[in-house]
């Protein structure tokens, strides 16, 4: 799937509302963009993301608070201190603490 399929507009939709200082996990994405069961479906879609894009996909983390992304770890992690959000030296982030979690969420 290329970052231009109509299920990945869904998902950089809802990443695009992830306030800064603040994560969201792969699944809960996946839920809010309609397409619960899918957390893959999203690290797939932010993977495919160009360099020239709107999409704070930093602020995507696996379920259990932990940066997954392999191939931009350092980068997640620097832009996440950036904004304010604790990571530890295992890549651990507190979810009580930064966890978003959009309860309506509409596209704009």
């Amino acid at each position: 799937m290329s970052s231009q399929h109509p299920a990945y507009a869904a998902i950089y939709a809802v990443v695009r509302t992830i306030p800064p200082g603040k994560v969201s996990s792969y699944g809960r994405i996946a839920i809010l963009a309609g397409f619960p069961g899918h957390a893959r479906m999203v690290g797939y879609a932010l993977h495919s993301l160009h360099t020239t894009h709107d999409v704070p996909w930093w602020r995507v983390i696996n379920a259990h608070g932990y940066i997954s992304n392999a191939y931009h770890r350092d980068e997640q992690r620097a832009r996440l201190l950036a904004e304010g959000v604790a990571v530890d030296a295992r890549d651990h982030v507190n979810l009580h603490e930064y966890g978003w979690e959009a309860m309506n969420f509409r596209e704009a």
